[in-house]
């Protein structure tokens, strides 16, 4: 999956000479943490939402109304817009899209292209939604996890017996913990108890969730 196919194309963007009042008022409308700033369709950077607060009067002020509602109609994020952004292109993994957004601690990034021309924007919750996709939850079927020492060829020949079943794979997986490998199996089955006796009789380890019942007690 690339950051391409998963990014919303249709992002609320400002520039540099948008109003406060006016970025603030869009940022709670979409519940938004930042504003992309785009000039001629290129990204300039970004203003954040502590930003625009910051800059807003407060209520303890001693500006009159009419003082507070002059400063307002011009007061712009020009000042308040930040250049320094790490962003994606859409031919980006989405799995590096995801360390990145880990790594630093972002709720989204911008997806440009190399010209630096804004196409989208990429979120936690388009991640979560690439997540749910790839375990092929909506698919339906029954999970089947094994638990096995990581080697070559162990994927491929438990799909062999897979095959040999008559058993359709709708989702794979897999995850590592030390020499061992998770082997996450979504898979259209109408006995999904007799295919694990199965895989447990050719010596595959089934690990549910009581595997794990120590860790997370």
């Amino acid at each position: 999956m690339y950051v391409g196919l998963a990014m919303d194309r249709h992002v609320p963007t400002i520039t540099s000479d948008t109003l406060i009042i006016k970025a603030d008022r869009m940022m709670e409308e979409n519940r938004l943490w930042i504003l992309l700033v785009v000039e001629d369709g290129k990204l300039k950077g970004y203003v954040a939402k502590e930003d625009i607060r910051a800059a807003l009067p407060s209520g303890a002020t001693t500006f009159s109304k009419h003082e507070i509602n002059y400063l307002l109609s011009r007061m712009t994020v020009k000042e308040l817009v930040r250049s320094s952004m790490p962003t994606v292109t859409p031919e980006t993994e989405i799995e590096v899209a995801a360390k990145i957004m880990h790594d630093k601690d972002l709720a989204g990034l911008a997806v440009v292209d190399t010209k630096n021309q804004l196409r989208g924007y990429i979120s936690r919750g388009s991640m979560l939604a690439v997540l749910v996709e790839e375990m092929g939850l909506e698919l339906g079927g029954n999970r089947i996890v094994i638990e096995a020492e990581d080697r070559k060829g162990l994927m491929a020949e438990i799909s062999r017996l897979f095959f040999d079943l008559g058993v359709n794979i709708l989702s794979t997986s897999t995850f590592f913990r030390g020499n061992q490998r998770l082997l996450v199996f979504r898979v259209r089955t109408d006995d999904s108890e007799g295919l694990e006796r199965v895989l447990t009789d050719k010596g595959y380890k089934i690990a549910g969730p009581e595997r794990f019942e120590q860790e997370w007690a």
